[in-house]
C-alpha cells in the first residue's frame, strides 16, 4: 500500500469517527472537553519551556496542531484531496510527514473517543477525576506508548525537512498555489513545522533535549495516570492542569 492510499485511509476513518461524535451530542461534547483538557495539561507539563525562548514556538506548535481541540477536518480534507499529488509533488520526506501526521491524528482520536465515552459517564466528578477514570477504564497502554512514539517520529521527521535543501523555498513558492487550491490548512500547517524546527535547530542540542524532554515527561505521565495511586494522581495532576488556569 502506498503513501497517498494510507494517508486517505487514515482520513477516511478520522471523518468516520467523528461522524459517529457527532450523532450524540453529549458524546461530541465530551471528546471536546477531553481534548481540552489534555491541551491545559500539556501546556501545564511544559509550562517552563514555554517560557524559553528557545523552545517556546515547539510548544506552541505541539499544542495548535497535535494536542488542541481545534478541528482539524478542513485539513484533514485538505490532506485526502491532495494524497496523490503529495507523492508527485513533493520529496520523499514531506510525504512520509504527511503520512505520520495522518496515522497520529488517527491513534488520536480513536482514543479520544474511547475516553469520551467514559468521560460522559461520570458528569459527578471534577475534570481531573473524570480524566483519571476515563483514561484507566479505556487502558489501552501500548496504544498509548505507540502514540507516544509518532509525535516523537513526527518531531525527527519536521526536523529533518529543515536539513532538505531547497525545501523552504518550494514551500514559499508553493503558498500562492496551495491557496488558489483550497489547500491552505495543509500548506500553513507544513510552513510552521518546517520553521519552528528550523529555528529550534540553530541552537545546538536543542532539538534533541525537547524531544527527550517530552519522551520523559509524557513517560512519567503515563506511569502516573496508570500506574499511582488515584488520590496521588489526582492530586498532582490538579497541580498541573491549575497551574495553566
Amino acid at each position: 500500500m502506498d503513501s497517498s492510499t494510507r494517508i486517505r485511509d487514515a482520513i477516511i476513518q478520522v471523518a468516520q469517527l467523528r461522524a459517529a461524535a457527532g450523532t450524540h451530542p453529549e458524546l461530541a461534547q465530551a471528546v471536546s472537553a477531553i481534548k481540552r483538557f489534555q491541551a491545559q495539561r500539556f501546556a501545564g507539563t511544559y509550562r517552563d519551556l514555554l517560557q524559553k525562548e528557545a523552545y517556546t514556538q515547539a510548544v506552541r506548535f505541539f499544542l495548535d496542531e497535535l494536542y488542541s481541540e481545534k478541528n482539524y477536518a478542513r485539513r484533514d480534507d485538505q490532506f485526502a484531496r491532495i494524497a496523490n499529488a503529495l507523492e508527485r509533488l513533493f520529496p520523499k520526506p514531506v510525504v512520509q510527514t504527511a503520512e505520520s501526521l495522518a496515522q497520529l491524528h488517527l491513534l488520536t482520536e480513536t482514543l479520544d473517543l474511547a475516553m469520551a465515552e467514559h468521560w460522559r459517564a461520570n458528569p459527578q466528578h471534577n475534570d481531573v477525576a473524570r480524566y483519571i477514570n476515563a483514561w484507566r477504564t479505556v487502558g489501552l497502554r501500548h496504544q498509548r506508548n505507540t502514540q507516544l512514539a509518532q509525535v516523537l517520529a513526527l518531531g525527527r521527521e519536521l526536523d529533518h525537512l529543515t536539513r532538505t535543501p531547497g525545501l523552504r523555498l518550494m514551500l514559499k513558492m508553493m503558498r500562492g498555489p496551495a491557496n488558489l487550491a483550497g489547500l491552505g490548512d495543509l500548506q500553513r500547517f507544513l510552513e510552521a513545522g518546517f520553521d519552528t524546527f528550523a529555528t529550534m535547530g540553530r541552537q545546538t542540542g536543542a532539538t534533541a533535549y525537547f524531544l527527550d524532554t517530552v519522551a520523559t515527561r509524557e513517560t512519567s505521565t503515563f506511569e502516573l495516570l496508570f500506574d499511582a495511586d488515584f488520590v496521588a494522581c489526582e492530586t498532582q495532576l490538579s497541580a498541573t492542569v491549575i497551574a495553566l488556569r
